[in-house]
């Protein structure tokens, strides 16, 4: 009797039907949000991801969501299944508690339970990063936050906020009396909520046309082919430990000597298995910027699979050769309560990720990757105040920073980096959008010239960006790292220049602020960016001097770095186009550079 095609593997075929369209449900799932969100930090940045967990509670696909925001995912829904085991079809939950499996408070996630027959075979999940989270500064990010009641954010550990596809409207009006403009936020749950909705209706529909059993053999065969994917991707490395150490910037009176963050990598590539250990800081801060587990653990597994094979699937097959080791009460680990994690996803997030590939970067040449910039300066400030336009309030968090990207072994940094726990996956803002949205006015966007750091494949620079009110105040909420302790270079590749922050006065003066900073910007003044640029890989008397050639044409790089950073000297002139390179001199002058 022939077997029948579930008592074997799936069919090749199937099974990459199957896995391009449950990423055709989380790409669905976006642009429902993206189409609907009312704030421009969801509807122009996409500050937001979606995702599909399993029903024990595996992540099965992120799509193109931020590593920070997704990896993590199934945290939630565990919450979700031990805190509310009546879970029933229609029912959706809000979940934004950092000491329950989520981010951070500003990142509130949905989570729709998706019931077939009787079994819970997924849960389609929609996390946002809130424009206003009630924190005690109009802001979603309180560096300076001595414990969570500081920091003021309304907290849900994971409520459920619809049965039967119906509103609970308690939750909904307690965020409508804490949040600043309620009418925004409204709007942005609504958004989340039908995006969720409309994964668990796609997900109902492909379990209908393929059957339950089908479904279930998938999902077992595609983490089982990821973990498989995984190991043959770690046994390409080299075995053996290796450390970094990334250090975050001065925050006083907290942190007046800055922290060190330390990473240490173990490879065991007969195994196929790669441990991330994140013990080796400092205990919990009085501040806003402890890691929660699901950051923690997420930024050391972005920092792993940006520095292998990218065609590696991320999710839980290929998560199980990856293992972070986290501790109780450390800034890096297990928080302990009422420790912030107001600044989770972001600043010492990034340095984690960071240190991970510098710790690549370790094992030799050609592998990790140099520090992308860290730190939201001014072009990635929350903005907030009165609106006499609309005779209301506004609060945003805007995201007109590009923050150099990384050198890498065999590539330049990406301009439009963004952060390092995202990935370059979060939208750059427009001027226009937000000009037209709230009381303010673009004076200056532009790259840095020189702006990354040197290698022979370099950062990406950053670029400067000035901003200020039309008429009324404005309060800017800044927390910039990488002001100080700017992006390491690997393998000799050069450091990216640091970040800096600036209020221009209307006499023209101006004054440095510090990397966290509460700000109010009156009529006629401005706040000016610097982002940081992207760390080098490789040196720099080793670039292809077509390249360096290249960057000077595009303003990326000037003529004075060329010749006395690369070593590659140019003859002619910008204005008539006529700029090229002289091979003999540049041979020469890098001959004597080496010496």
């Amino acid at each position: 009797m022939a077997a029948s095609p579930l008592q074997r593997e799936l069919d090749p075929i199937l099974m990459a039907v199957l896995a391009n369209r449950l990423d055709a449900i989380v790409r669905e799932m976006t642009n429902t949000l993206l189409k609907t969100a009312r704030s421009a930090v969801l509807a122009v940045v996409r500050d937001f991801s979606c995702s599909i967990v399993t029903g024990d509670n595996r992540l099965l696909c992120a799509a193109e969501g931020a590593p920070v925001h997704i990896f993590g995912s199934s945290l939630q829904t565990q919450a979700m299944c031990e805190l509310h085991p009546d879970l029933a079809p229609g029912d959706a939950f809000l979940h934004n508690d950092p000491y329950l499996g989520n981010t951070h408070p500003a990142d509130h996630m949905y989570m729709a339970p998706v019931i077939v027959d009787g079994v819970h075979l997924f849960t389609a999940c929609a996390k946002a990063h809130q424009a206003d989270c009630g924190n005690s500064i109009p802001s979603t990010y309180h560096a300076y936050a001595k414990d969570i009641y500081e920091e003021g954010a309304l907290i849900f550990p994971c409520v459920r906020v619809q049965r039967d596809y119906q509103d609970i409207g308690d939750v909904i009006r307690m965020c409508r009396r804490r949040i600043r403009v309620p009418d925004q936020w409204y709007g942005d749950y609504l958004a989340s909520i039908g995006s969720a909705r409309i994964g668990e209706r796609r997900l109902v529909e492909l379990v209908r046309r393929y059957g339950i059993e089908t479904i279930r053999k998938f999902i077992e065969e595609w983490f089982a082919y990821s973990e498989r994917r995984a190991v043959e991707a770690i046994r390409k490395l080299p075995g053996g430990r290796y450390t970094s150490v990334s250090r975050y910037d001065p925050q006083p009176p907290t942190l007046p000597d800055g922290l060190p963050i330390t990473v240490h990598v173990a490879i065991d590539a007969a195994a196929g298995r790669i441990e991330v250990d994140l013990t080796d800081n400092a205990d919990n801060i009085a501040c806003g910027l402890n890691e929660s587990v699901a950051c923690a653990t997420s930024n050391a597994m972005c920092g792993v699979f940006n520095c292998i094979d990218p065609e590696v699937p991320h999710n839980a097959g290929s998560f199980t050769r990856i293992a972070v080791k986290l501790r109780d009460g450390c800034v890096t680990g297990i928080p302990k309560f009422p420790h912030s994690c107001s600044m989770a996803t972001t600043n010492i997030g990034d340095r984690i990720v960071n240190a991970v590939q510098l710790a690549f970067a370790g094992i030799g040449e050609g592998y990790g990757n140099a520090e992308g910039a860290m730190g939201m300066g001014a072009g990635a400030a929350v903005i907030s105040g009165h609106d006499w336009r609309r005779d209301g309030p506004y609060i945003n968090q805007e995201w007109m920073i590009a923050n150099g990207g990384p050198g890498t072994p065999a590539t330049d940094g990406w301009l439009n980096f963004g952060l390092p726990v995202a990935c370059g996956v979060i939208y750059r803002g427009s001027v226009e959008v937000d000009e037209s949205k709230f009381p303010m006015l673009y004076r200056r966007l532009a790259v840095i010239p020189g702006g990354g750091g040197a290698g022979r494949f370099r950062g990406a620079p950053g670029v400067e960006v000035v901003y200020g009110p039309r008429r009324d105040p404005m309060t800017v909420v800044v927390s910039c790292d990488g002001q100080v302790n700017a992006p390491q270079g690997a393998r000799g590749g050069a450091p990216g220049p640091a970040a800096a922050t600036y209020k221009l006065k209307p006499d023209g003066s101006a004054e440095k602020l510090p990397g966290a900073v509460v700000c109010t910007l009156e009529a006629g003044e401005c706040i000016r960016g610097l982002d940081a640029g992207g760390g080098g890989y490789g040196p720099p008397v080793e670039r292809d001097p077509a390249r360096v050639l290249r960057d000077v044409l595009e303003r990326w790089e000037t003529p004075a770095r060329a010749q006395d950073v690369y070593g590659v000297v140019l003859t002619g002139r910008m204005e008539d186009e006529t700029l090229a390179v002289d091979a003999a001199a540049t041979a020469a002058a890098r001959a004597a550079m080496r010496s």
